[in-house]
């Protein structure tokens, strides 16, 4: 007997609309942030940074959807950490670079900082139903959530703002150790964050 046929757009649920919302969000940012390569207009970079808190109501809102209507889905749960990635992982990455953080030292640094938000979200993935409490809820986090990227996205963008994206001498920008700090946070073993 054939297996019933999967059929994703009817498996949708309106949390996972808002999943799609957040990785869209991310997208977008990055579209804006080549498009201020490509024109030097800074509207375009401020976009692209308004995008990623944007990104994170809606991963906020998800999960709240889901827990309200009943409706968690082992896709829509890896469809949100793939969102994510996008959004708090190469999104901010990418807008450090259109802003000006190109060196080769900040290009690994900031691709340091989007692969520990990977690890960070696979981590969590595979270890959620060990860390879920007798409520079979994760009780804390491992690492600081990949959310908290907009911190030193946000201090970009104020040193962008005041044309403060200030160069070592050693090939990389100082705001740029920023990215670093927070990916080793996400990744960090013995940090935990209890779940709100």
């Amino acid at each position: 007997m054939a297996g019933k046929h999967f059929s994703m757009i009817r498996g949708f649920h309106l949390a996972d609309l808002l999943t799609l919302g957040n990785g869209s969000c991310g997208v977008l940012a990055i579209f804006q942030a080549m498009q201020f390569i490509e024109t030097q207009a800074a509207s375009r970079l401020w976009i692209a940074a308004a995008l990623v808190p944007l990104a994170a109501v809606l991963d906020l809102l998800d999960g709240r959807v889901a827990r309200w209507r009943h409706t968690h889905s082992p896709m829509g749960r890896e469809m949100d950490s793939l969102a994510d990635v996008i959004s708090f992982g190469a999104a901010p990455a990418a807008i450090a670079y259109a802003a000006g953080l190109r060196t080769g030292l900040d290009q690994a640094m900031l691709a340091y900082f989007a692969v520990c938000g990977l690890s960070r979200l696979a981590r969590y993935n595979v270890t959620a139903e060990a860390l879920a409490g007798a409520s079979g809820k994760v009780e804390y986090y491992e690492g600081t959530p990949i959310p908290t990227s907009i911190i030193p996205l946000g201090l970009l963008m104020l040193a962008f703002h005041f044309d403060a994206l200030l160069p070592t001498g050693l090939g990389f920008h100082l705001v740029t150790l920023l990215f670093v700090l927070s990916g080793s946070l996400m990744i960090s073993k013995t940090l935990r964050i209890p779940k709100p």
